[in-house]
Formats: structure tokens, sequence, C-alpha cells
């Protein structure tokens, strides 16, 4: 299994996918990896939705699973509840969330 920058294993069972997000963009979209002035890499995503009551959130965790194919009780957000940069856990046969993550690069 190659592994992308933005994302990594979670145990046997899920992956963790850091991302950067824009929210009140023009459209709901995933738009591959980018890297930050430290060198960290991040899967760059923007959404329609306001950065209020979680509304920015709750969408990136629904882009994220209908992109990727999974349900969206399969996307948690653990990390950057108020920030740009957040990381997800997606929970699922990681071989194939890999393959799904890695296509996005």
């Amino acid at each position: 299994m190659t592994e992308a920058h933005f994302w990594r294993p979670d145990g046997e069972d899920a992956v963790l996918v850091d991302i950067r997000l824009t929210p009140k963009s023009a459209a709901d979209r995933i738009e591959g990896c980018v890297t930050d002035a430290a060198g960290r890499a991040f899967l760059k995503a923007r959404v329609r939705a306001v950065p209020e009551d979680g509304k920015a959130n709750a969408a990136l965790l629904k882009l994220l699973a209908r992109t990727i194919g999974v349900p969206k009780s399969a996307v948690t957000l653990v990390a950057g509840y108020a920030s740009r940069t957040k990381t997800l856990q997606v929970t699922g046969d990681v071989e194939r969330l890999a393959a799904a993550l890695n296509a996005l690069n």
C-alpha cells in the first residue's frame, strides 16, 4: 500500500486525513494535496458552508465521505474543530480507503 503524505493509517480499520479547509467557497470540492511552509501535507478542501455552529465542519465530513465512497457515519472530526487545518478519522477497509485517498493526490 502506497501512502500519500496527507493521510496515515490509524490502527487496522481506520485512517487519519489531514485537511486544510476553506469555508464560504463557491462550491464544495476537493482540490488535491498541498504542502504548507513547514512541509506538512494537507488535502485541500472547499465548502460553501459558513464556519458557524459547525456548519463548515459538517459539510466537510459529508464532502469527504461522498468523495471517497464511504457512509457519512464513517467520517469523524478528531482535531481542528475551530481551525482551518483539521484531522478526520475515516473508518473502513484501510486498503480500499488508501486507494480512494491516493486517487485524490
